[in-house]
């Protein structure tokens, strides 16, 4: 598979407007980057069960630089809750290598891209509907959110997203402002991205008719490309982020969702 000019243009637009969601949503644009990766790579003559493997791993793979990206812009603000984030990351990255290694490597393509559709699906239900927590709801104590940790890292690997589409509502519902629960969403997705990865290179080493250019599950054009064009990106979401009123924020989320799960649902039946 060569490196085609419209391949290289595809893939640079779609790092630009997923680095712009990743600091906007938190949500690493894994939600985005895993439906288009699918396209481009079943166009390109990839099985569709192995596409959907692919993109899922590539699109991990470049959430380790827009987290970067993406929490640096959060930090400047004040807004990421550390002390979440390293509570929450020892169970996230159990949760991640269990996904990656194991139940990742042993699902078909088309059950990934189901499941990937009712997981984002059923998230942005919950953030559209805006439900409102109960006021007197806390984040739980450490073994709560190792527990918690270990399902984000786990669905996370599932799907190929930095976590915010479970993170960010499990956050709100307990009642940590959604500005802080971005930024938060948006420094889990490294270690998720990092732990991920590593699982998807190796679980991937001895699969056949894998692309020119993989490493394992990794497709590394589709990473460089959109990891060099995203990371320009991210501050700009992350500053869009702490000027949109709260409602908006979540309904935003949420319709950017619904579309990329029904795509993912359809694929998922077609595959």
């Amino acid at each position: 598979m060569f490196l085609e000019p419209t391949l290289i243009l595809e893939l640079g637009i779609l790092g630009l407007v997923t680095g712009f969601l990743a600091g906007l949503l938190g949500i690493g644009g894994g939600m985005v980057m895993v439906p288009f990766l699918t396209m481009m790579l079943g166009d390109r003559g990839v099985s569709p069960d192995l596409a959907v493997k692919m993109a899922i791993a590539t699109s991990m793979g470049t959430i380790i630089f827009t987290s970067i990206s993406s929490v640096r812009a959060h930090h400047k603000r004040g807004s990421v809750r550390w002390e979440l984030v390293k509570r929450l990351a020892p169970g996230i990255v159990m949760g991640s290598l269990l996904a990656s290694m194991g139940a990742f490597a042993a699902l078909k393509g088309s059950y990934l891209a189901l499941f990937f559709a009712l997981f984002v699906g059923f998230s942005a239900t919950q953030m559209f509907l805006d439900k409102k927590p109960a006021p007197n709801r806390q984040v739980p104590e450490t073994p709560g959110l190792l527990a918690a940790g270990g399902v984000i890292g786990f669905l996370s690997g599932m799907v190929g997203a930095g976590g915010g589409f479970i993170s960010v509502p499990f956050m709100a519902w307990c009642n940590v402002a959604i500005h802080n629960a971005v930024a938060t969403s948006a420094a889990l997705g490294f270690p998720i991205a990092l732990a991920n990865v590593v699982g998807y290179v190796v679980a991937g080493q001895d699969v056949p008719n894998l692309p020119e250019l993989s490493v394992g599950y990794l497709w590394l054009p589709g990473l460089v490309i959109i990891a060099s064009c995203s990371v320009f990106m991210a501050p700009l979401g992350a500053s869009a982020a702490h000027k949109l009123p709260v409602k908006q924020l979540k309904r935003v989320f949420a319709s950017v969702l619904y579309l990329l799960a029904a795509y993912m649902l359809y694929k998922g039946f077609t595959a």
